[in-house]
């Protein structure tokens, strides 16, 4: 039976055949005025861009700028989102149609200027998943063989932003990720969230019992800890730097399995040997955006900071109090040994709000004169998507 929705008195084939045809016909008309819209709003974008253009050639002219032009606007993305989501009146969820838009902006910003997006690669990895959910489709997405070359492309100008793995919400921090915020002159621009399913896969026609060896990234290996203790107690577990290698060893390698995602599956075409093995069932990982400029408020963010205090009774705090204070939320605060002196710590510190809002610019005051090290890392828009 079709299951397209039809109207008519049962037995009635003629009437059923004519309300079918012309809700078809209703859906053709509404698709063709939603394509006609689309081709609207990215004539509104290249006007847009020539505008831009025109505004930087105007100011480099007068020698006030030598500046290139800035096409993607993280702030206004994230406007233009929460709207979208707040005026969604069904019958479709709101993160739903933000998607469907998302990919609508993606396409009109690659008619101005595709983004080349730098991630931890190589193909089929999550993060190029959390690139794609990000940036959208129309993005160039660049793989990189380690987070700090994720880095360096960003930091040469070879790519526009990078995306990284900060936290996952069973494994907890990303200690290489924040190890090269510390060193590194590069602004969070945003941050995704992203739903983990871990699935076993391997090449086609692999037999359970022919796995000798289980690889994947210590996080995803972490992350699948007591399936695997269950399962396959005595196996090999290899760490490598992503589960798509990962997935690469198990298309070129017989007797490899690889714990990864759908994406690393289609593309290594590998057979899933045992679905969602991951320990726990919301299994989570936050995503950060890199790039080389601050970005504006957006009316809904957060601020990043590195911050480093005299090891004495109270330090913790002392940096801690002016956010209570001036009633500042924190959303996460994190420790990582200190580079330069023995037994010395900097902490990872993530709160509401932007570094222009009059409270934030306080605390920033008073951090300053209480700690040894201080380094804004970036304001941002609080994930939409």
């Amino acid at each position: 039976m079709s299951n397209d929705v039809i109207t008519g008195t049962p037995g009635d084939d003629e009437g059923d055949d004519r309300s079918l045809e012309q809700v078809r016909a209703d859906i053709d008309a509404v698709d063709a005025k939603i394509q006609a819209l689309i081709a609207e709003r990215a004539r509104c974008a290249q006007r847009v861009a020539a505008i831009k253009l025109d505004e930087v050639q105007a100011a480099r002219a007068r020698g006030e700028s030598d500046q290139e032009v800035v096409y993607y606007r993280p702030e206004r993305e994230a406007q233009v989102l929460r709207r979208i989501m707040e005026r969604d009146s069904g019958p479709l969820e709101g993160p739903t149609v933000a998607h469907v838009f998302r990919e609508i902006m993606s396409a009109c910003l690659a008619l101005e200027k595709p983004l080349q997006v730098a991630y931890l690669g190589p193909e089929g990895t999550f993060t190029q998943a959390a690139a794609l959910k990000h940036f959208g489709h129309a993005a160039i997405c660049v793989p990189q063989v380690t987070i700090d070359t994720v880095f360096s492309e960003v930091e040469s100008g070879h790519c526009n932003y990078g995306i990284v793995p900060v936290e996952n919400s069973t494994e907890g921090m990303v200690s290489h990720t924040l190890d090269s915020f510390i060193d590194s002159p590069l602004k969070i621009a945003g941050e995704v969230e992203l739903r983990i399913s871990h699935h076993l896969m391997a090449a086609p026609g692999t037999k359970m019992e022919e796995v000798s060896r289980i690889c994947a990234h210590q996080q995803a290996l972490a992350q699948c800890r007591n399936w695997l203790d269950a399962h396959w107690p005595k196996t090999e577990r290899l760490a490598v730097s992503s589960n798509g290698e990962a997935a690469r060893m198990a298309a070129e390698h017989s007797g490899t399995a690889a714990i990864a995602g759908d994406m690393a599956a289609e593309v290594y075409q590998l057979d899933v040997l045992a679905e969602h093995i991951e320990d726990a069932a919301d299994n989570t990982t936050r995503f950060l955006v890199i790039g080389r400029s601050e970005v504006p408020p957006s009316g809904m963010d957060k601020t990043s900071i590195v911050v480093s205090s005299r090891n004495k009774p109270g330090a913790l705090f002392t940096l801690l109090d002016p956010f209570r204070r001036h009633g500042v939320s924190l959303t996460r605060i994190d420790t990582r040994p200190s580079r330069t002196e023995k037994w010395a710590y900097v902490f990872f510190i993530e709160f509401e709000g932007h570094v222009q809002d009059p409270a934030v610019l306080e605390i920033m005051r008073e951090l300053e004169e209480q700690s040894i090290l201080l380094k804004p890392l970036g304001s941002y828009p609080i994930g939409v998507l």
